[in-house]
């Protein structure tokens, strides 16, 4: 039996001109009138990570925070992660020299704290956060049960990060946690994405956008 010939397919092969190409898409396509003009560059990597033109229509952030995430790294700020996805999709060379990034969601103690505290691993990982907290630029693409946790957390009392990238994404809990995190009543700041959308590519692209400070070409 005879077969085809592999075929051939016409695509960019150019990793900078699929860049250029791509943000110039962003630029043509998506609506950022709304927004102040230093969230540009993160709400088009936002796009960029999830493909979806119409999702500043859905950010939500609080005024000065583009401010307290560059005060943070400018400190080296630990970026503190609900999951490995998260933690893996941030450029580590981006982060300034001494700002680690952290994820306990895999630590040995994590489950059987879950179990006492009757909640979610996700959950119970922020409670391994609680001593370099203070001052950490925190990004949550997964769970809305870590969200809600760090909330009731600070709101116990808990140290106060510099500021919140809350992108938790589903269908239980994910629009909830979100309008939680916008209502806080801490003055922590925030950037959040309103409603079931979200991510961990997202969470990541919010952190690499802001910890670059570069043109959104780069």
């Amino acid at each position: 039996m005879s077969r085809d010939p592999c075929p051939s397919y016409p695509y960019e092969k150019d990793p900078s001109a699929i860049y250029r190409q791509s943000f110039s898409i962003v630029r043509a396509e998506a609506d950022l009138a709304h927004l102040p003009g230093e969230l540009h560059p993160v709400a088009i990597r936002l796009i960029h990570a999830c493909g979806m033109t119409d999702l500043p229509q859905d950010l939500a952030w609080s005024e000065g925070v583009v401010a307290a995430a560059r005060d943070a790294f400018a400190r080296a700020a630990p970026v503190y992660c609900d999951v490995e996805m998260v933690a893996h999709g941030i450029i580590g060379s981006r982060l300034p020299e001494g700002s680690d990034i952290r994820c306990t969601l895999n630590d040995a103690a994590v489950p059987g704290l879950a179990a006492r505290l009757g909640t979610t691993r996700s959950a119970a990982a922020v409670e391994a956060w609680r001593d370099g907290l203070a001052g950490a630029v925190v990004a949550i693409g997964n769970a809305p049960t870590a969200l809600f946790h760090l909330l009731e957390m600070i709101a116990a009392g808990g140290p106060r990060p510099a500021l919140v990238l809350g992108f938790p994404v589903g269908f239980v809990g994910a629009a909830e946690s979100k309008d939680a995190l916008i209502a806080n009543p801490f003055g922590i700041p925030f950037l959040a994405v309103r409603g079931r959308r979200g991510g961990s590519a997202m969470a990541a692209a919010a952190v690499n956008a802001l910890a670059a400070g570069l043109p959104e070409e780069s």
